[in-house]
């Protein structure tokens, strides 16, 4: 059953507390049956400043007993997918069921039991406070010795490129241990399906919410990640989520630089004809007014593709916005009619 969002508060331990604030915490899940019931069983069934803590497992198409695990310990929450859509789809998924039966905040974890169930109380505590409206935990990896070299200076070098990117520091970007308010969990309308972690991160600043870090500590694998077959792979995907998530978000910064960098290099080659030609020897340089040219004109429709791009991110978020506002509820300074007659209009 949905609900709208609480203005009734009273401060309880610290904690900015809301009537009836329910926490779900939800699970992506491909064949993790024979670690959900760890993960399941470090659950806390009860945290200061919530009502209610809900269960919520999403199984993304599994072919092994994950479905039967998950209800054989008692989880009412579950969303299934037919066949296996991807880690994205699943988030998204259990995002979009935890907002609509109430949740005032939603924690991801794993279902491989990376992640302890007792980090969950700090992780939420900076959103009770308000603080934060989102808030990640950070592994550390770069500092994990459990980690081999090569991968540690692989998590070292995305975390500089993604802080370039992004315009500051973020310490773990690919943890999927994390936790948001309501606000923060709704405004998220993911179109990758490799990982949610990059795509929503960037949107969640983009958007303009307080995100914090925390340290946590994670437990041994189980098993190795099903994310990616090797390093290569990992990093390539990677990769281009990361440019297609830039690029829907910055276009034109980025088609600007490449636009003025080839205008430039092309003006040179230009006037190099321009001056052989007025000392009588412009035959011999045509090749240089002919890359010139190319050049220029590869700046200018680089340019013109910036700026399309660049509406269209515009429009993205002007769907994004309607589509927000389409889902909340009526204040008390607007009623029904005045809802349909702005409609109409």
């Amino acid at each position: 059953m949905s609900r709208g969002r609480g203005d009734w508060f009273t401060a309880t331990h610290g904690f900015v507390h809301f009537f009836s604030m329910i926490l779900f915490i939800q699970i992506p899940c491909f064949n993790e049956a024979e670690t959900l019931a760890r993960v399941l069983a470090d659950l806390p069934a009860a945290l200061p400043g919530f009502d209610s803590v809900e269960v919520l497992v999403v199984d993304d198409g599994s072919s092994d007993e994950t479905l039967s695990v998950a209800r054989d310990h008692g989880v009412k929450h579950i969303v299934r997918h037919s066949c296996n859509r991807g880690l994205a789809a699943a988030f998204s998924s259990g995002l979009r069921y935890a907002i609509t039966h109430g949740a005032d905040v939603v924690v991801n974890t794993d279902g491989d039991h990376q992640y302890p169930g007792q980090s969950i109380e700090a992780l939420v505590r900076p959103i009770l406070s308000g603080a934060a409206d989102v808030v990640i935990g950070d592994r550390r990896p770069v500092f994990d010795p459990r980690l081999k070299w090569t991968k540690r200076q692989l998590h070292r070098s995305g975390q500089w490129v993604i802080a370039k990117l992004a315009g500051r520091l973020l310490p773990d970007p690919v943890s999927g241990f994390r936790a948001m308010n309501r606000d923060a969990a709704a405004s998220l309308h993911l179109v990758t399906s490799y990982s949610y972690t990059i795509e929503s991160l960037f949107q969640l600043i983009h958007k303009g919410f307080a995100i914090q870090f925390i340290p946590i500590e994670t437990n041994e694998a189980l098993r190795p990640s099903r994310l990616f077959r090797n390093l290569p792979h990992f990093v390539l995907r990677s990769a281009v989520t990361l440019l297609r998530v830039f690029f829907m978000f910055q276009p034109l910064s980025v088609l600007l630089m490449i636009s003025t960098v080839c205008s430039t290099i092309g003006v040179l080659p230009i006037v190099r004809f321009l001056v052989a030609y007025f000392a009588g020897d412009g035959d011999g340089h045509l090749q240089s007014l002919v890359l010139g040219v190319a050049l220029v004109l590869l700046g200018g429709i680089t340019l013109i593709a910036g700026l399309i791009a660049d509406l269209i991110a515009h429009n993205r978020r002007l769907l994004e916005f309607a589509l927000d506002r389409s889902h909340e509820p009526l204040t008390d300074r607007e009623s029904i009619e005045d809802s349909l007659a702005r409609k109409m209009s």
